[in-house]
């Protein structure tokens, strides 16, 4: 069973970075890609950037720019926030993905102060 954490969520100020990281357990998988998301209480869950097997990488217009995204390895990712925003803040997922299974995160909240 493939278990997915995230951590390195957190207060931060305006105009600062934050470093977030995911790691698969439980699995072999390659995964097909490492996706993130984000949600704010009473809207849908947003998407925000992904990483493929192979590296390539896309971003959402609304992070383009200031979020980076890198697989450090089969099992984890990172995604490098700079210049956040207060409307940054949010609960962040990881969702790693295997062919039609995906396998998300708990979340970990992040909180942007003006």
């Amino acid at each position: 069973q493939v278990h997915v954490a995230e951590s390195g969520g957190g207060l931060v100020q305006a105009g600062g970075s934050l470093r977030l990281s995911c790691v698969a357990s439980g699995s072999n998988v390659n995964f097909d890609s490492m996706d993130w998301y984000r949600q704010v209480p009473g809207k849908e869950r947003e998407m925000l950037a992904f990483i493929t097997r192979s590296g390539v990488t896309h971003y959402m217009a609304s992070v383009k720019g200031r979020f980076t995204v890198s697989r450090e390895n089969a099992k984890t990712v990172h995604l490098q926030m700079n210049s956040l925003k207060p409307e940054d803040t949010a609960v962040y997922y990881c969702k790693m993905v295997d062919g039609p299974f995906d396998y998300w995160g708990q979340g970990t909240q992040v909180t942007v102060s003006s």
